[in-house]
């Protein structure tokens, strides 16, 4: 039996300018950190000779090109696992569709799994490369990269993702008592609702694509933001970051109307007058989580809480994607 795990990931900066639309031709960079909220992956023999799949359905076939999971069909197409024999199992700490990457987390864990299978090893970058493959160069998801490096690389990192395709990764050394309390003040609300980032990024990613004056500026001044942030949390001046996290969130929403709504706007102005210094909507919008910075979390949880909001606390997660059990 093998288990890996991947983790889910908040975006701390420039998120939205790892699309290939943009950094193909201007160059995208984003901070983004990884949290103890983790996708896991479990492969084991089967007794019987097929290929079984069990995830948010069962699958049970005799052939890869049978497999109606497209992700697990190309993963194992690409390390050139056949089965039969063969069952695979995933579960997440967090539901698909609430804006923390899980999609990217999935596909690096299962990676992660089937080279374990063949006793490969694969080094981080290459293993969030390969899902970057599968996920955007074949299955044309309308998606950015960070997501699979995160999940690969753990910890609060950097990346520049440049247009040959190529993806520098930066270790973002915060200082020890500033990350402590960058962990500490900031707070996770899940707003009840999931949803698909694809509609959403399809839209930036076509007008982008079409060179939208309105689209290029508003990536280009995100990305500018990520500079800042980085620039921030480097120093551990976290007010500071706060307010960028507030800039790009007001900035964010010009993106699309998909991308916020009266609900989330109101919860949104209900944080900011009860300790929130900063905050935004996780992801690409319509859903998932909203994440707050905050000097007064006990102020803000017990308001948010009454309006009906879910924490879940989280810390960052310094190991990527990891096999947990072999045996």
């Amino acid at each position: 039996m093998i288990i890996t795990r991947s983790p889910l990931r908040i975006s701390l900066g420039g998120g939205g300018t790892d699309l290939p639309s943009y950094y193909q031709e201007h160059t995208g960079f984003v901070v983004a950190g990884a949290i103890n909220r983790y996708v896991y992956i479990m492969i084991t023999e089967a007794f019987r000779p097929k290929i079984i799949l069990k995830y948010s359905k069962l699958e049970e076939v005799e052939r890869v090109d049978e497999i109606q999971h497209p992700i697990i069909r190309e993963a194992l197409k690409l390390t050139g696992l056949t089965g039969p024999y063969l069952e695979i199992v995933s579960v997440s700490d967090i539901p698909a569709g609430t804006g923390l990457g899980s999609s990217g987390s999935f596909t690096t864990a299962l990676l992660g799994a089937l080279h374990t299978l063949k006793r490969d090893i694969v080094p981080p970058h290459k293993l969030a490369d390969e899902a970057c493959y599968i996920e955007l160069g074949v299955l044309k998801e309308p998606i950015g990269k960070q997501d699979q490096y995160i999940a690969a690389f753990g910890g609060i990192t950097c990346f520049d993702f440049l247009p040959d395709g190529n993806v520098v990764a930066a270790p973002l050394k915060m200082p020890p008592e500033a990350l402590a309390n960058l962990e500490d003040n900031l707070l996770l609300f899940f707003t009840g609702s999931a949803r698909s980032a694809s509609d959403i990024l399809r839209d930036q990613d076509t007008r982008t694509r079409e060179n939208s004056r309105e689209m290029l500026e508003n990536l280009h001044f995100t990305k500018q933001l990520g500079f800042e942030s980085r620039d921030a949390l480097l120093v551990g001046d976290l007010r500071r970051y706060a307010e960028l996290m507030h800039t790009h969130w007001e900035h964010k929403k010009k993106r699309s109307p998909n991308i916020s709504n009266g609900p989330i706007n109101d919860l949104y102005e209900l944080a900011r007058k009860n300790g929130a210094l900063g905050g935004k909507l996780i992801g690409a919008g319509g859903g998932g989580f909203l994440m707050f910075y905050t000097e007064e979390k006990t102020r803000l949880r017990q308001v948010l809480r009454q309006a009906g909001l879910r924490e879940v606390r989280t810390q960052f997660d310094f190991a990527g994607t990891t096999v947990v059990a072999h045996s």
